[in-house]
């Protein structure tokens, strides 16, 4: 029996997405990822990939826009650099014209202001950033794993994000509707700002959606095979 692909998100609803035939999922915060994907590594796997939403870092790129990584810029290990599977990202660019090949930035928490977006863009190069892609990265490299991460957009870089939004974040992904109420009953002023979050997400989810099912093909379509030529 072939390994399944793993594939990894932080979120739940990106969780919910990500499950199909031929894959096994992994959702865990970066806090607990390692151990998480050591224990399913441990199960047999032929690769990772690392899916979900990305904060964006460039100014212009909207919510929903997907970034294929050409490198993962491991930021708490001093921007240490893992090369993903150049066959599988080319594979994946190819069957999504739109999508932007660029180098993502690994953070161990939400990138919020505007103000961070432009300083990690800076020091990193990188077009988005993400909590979990540089683990993945880290442990597709000590177990000699193909690796490709494909992130959408979720928030832009022009954009700071509102307390409530923080405020609505459970440790474990999900959503804490009674923080983000809590939240908004301390500052009304911020449910603009809110409302652009839902509406952004609402983009990143329909992009998810159409992306899966690319991605999926793409690994029906040999991508066990194409690890021979990362």
């Amino acid at each position: 029996m072939t390994s399944p692909i793993i594939v990894v998100t932080g979120m739940p609803f990106e969780a919910r997405i990500a499950r199909g035939d031929g894959v096994r999922v992994v959702c865990a915060q970066n806090h607990t990822l390692a151990g998480e994907l050591e224990a399913a590594i441990a199960q047999g796997a032929r690769g990772l990939v690392s899916f979900g939403t990305a904060g964006g870092l460039i100014p212009g790129l909207k919510p929903g826009q997907w970034v294929i990584a050409h490198k993962v810029l491991d930021m708490p290990d001093n921007a240490r650099e893992y090369v993903s599977a150049i066959a599988w990202a080319d594979a994946l660019r190819r069957a999504m014209p739109g999508a932007l090949r660029a180098d993502l930035a690994g953070v161990t928490a939400p990138v919020v202001t505007a103000d961070d977006k432009a300083a990690l863009c800076r020091d990193s190069g990188a077009a988005a950033a993400d909590m979990e892609s540089h683990i993945v990265a880290r442990v597709a490299a000590a177990h000699g794993l193909p690796f490709v991460v494909a992130r959408v957009v979720i928030d832009p870089a022009e954009r700071t994000l509102p307390p409530a939004a923080l405020a609505g974040m459970r440790p474990d992904g999900s959503v804490n509707l009674f923080g983000v109420l809590g939240s908004l009953v301390k500052n009304p002023l911020q449910l603009p700002a809110l409302l652009r979050v839902g509406k952004d997400a609402g983009h990143a989810k329909q992009a998810m959606r159409f992306g899966r099912e690319v991605i999926a093909l793409r690994l029906g379509e040999g991508f066990g095979a194409a690890a021979g030529g990362i």
